[in-house]
């Protein structure tokens, strides 16, 4: 007998995927699967996140397989992941010092694919007055913000009920970052029972080690109406140059705190890149305190790098 139950992917690993199911008479199961043939393919292979179909023939070894992928709300190649609701973006006050353009880049990749971003400021303990810095940049910018220190236990509390509230029936979220920023460590403080392997920074490199190797969801809450939380692999670069994350045209929808100034420049074709504050609304907005200095800077340089870009060279 052939029957087909939809669930989700929550891990991939070596061509075999983890699929949550739940039905309220069967209860959460799981399965692992492999995809079918054309389910394999660069633009068509299965991501962590997946809504999927998968069949399943009890009559045959071997015999459970995801047979369709059902419609994405997004999929993205930095985490490599699908169906994304919520991506919690961490970056340490110190140890390692965060790249505010890397950051912004990943803000930037969330809002276009219209996920919410929010920034989660860990290792408070280490540098306060950084923390406090940072923070100023994004309580500006109108994103969903938390300053946490896993050690001391602080602000684990507020963004432990964030979780509870908006990570339920089925949204999905992730954390991502920088390696070393302690992804890990906080996802421990919020969940103890998921015991996540974590690793010291390196004192040679002042950066951490990828201890987490892949994509894998959790999820959290009650079964029926779970949610599931991502831990993912840190990175260093989020290469703009090779990778189609967005479009020049997209760029501007992409920093929110924008919006209120967008078509009070003196020029229609404004770029907010080489303009004085004079001329271009933004930068103005940047002199007077409205918009972060390094958040107009994180634009200019993805400006930079969208406009140069050759189309054939990918």
């Amino acid at each position: 007998m052939i029957r087909e139950v939809e669930g989700k992917v929550v891990k991939g690993l070596g061509g075999l995927f983890d699929t949550r199911t739940f039905d309220p008479s069967r209860g959460e199961e799981h399965f692992l699967t492999r995809a079918k043939g054309n389910l394999r393919r660069d633009d068509a292979r299965v991501l962590v996140g997946d809504n999927v179909r998968v069949q399943i023939d009890d009559a045959t070894p071997d015999g459970i397989v995801i047979s369709a992928v059902l419609e994405r709300k997004n999929a993205l190649i930095r985490p490599p992941m699908a169906n994304l609701d919520i991506l919690f973006i961490v970056l340490a006050a110190k140890k390692p010092a965060p790249v505010l353009t890397t950051l912004d880049k990943l803000i930037a990749i969330a809002e276009h694919n219209h996920i919410d971003p929010v920034v989660v400021i860990t290792k408070t303990d280490l540098g306060e007055e950084d923390a406090e810095r940072y923070a100023d940049i994004y309580h500006t910018a109108k994103i969903p913000l938390f300053v946490t220190s896993s050690l001391q236990n602080e602000g684990i509390s507020a963004l432990k009920s964030y979780i509870d509230i908006h990570v339920t029936d089925g949204v999905t979220a992730a954390f991502a970052g920088a390696s070393g920023v302690g992804k890990s460590t906080l996802m421990n403080a919020l969940f103890p029972s998921l015991s996540l392997a974590t690793s010291a920074i390196s004192e040679k490199i002042g950066r951490g080690k990828h201890t987490t190797r892949h994509v894998e969801l959790f999820p959290v809450g009650d079964a029926a109406h779970a949610g599931f939380l991502a831990d993912t692999p840190g990175f260093s670069l989020l290469d703009f140059e090779h990778f189609d994350f967005f479009t020049l045209e997209d760029l501007p929808d992409t920093f929110r705190e924008f919006r209120p100034y967008r078509g009070m420049c003196r020029y229609a074709d404004c770029t907010h890149v080489g303009e004085s504050a004079a001329e271009c609304a933004i930068a103005r907005a940047a002199e007077e305190g409205k918009i972060a200095p390094s958040r107009l800077a994180s634009y200019r340089s993805l400006y930079t790098v969208l406009k140069n870009k050759n189309p054939y060279d990918r």
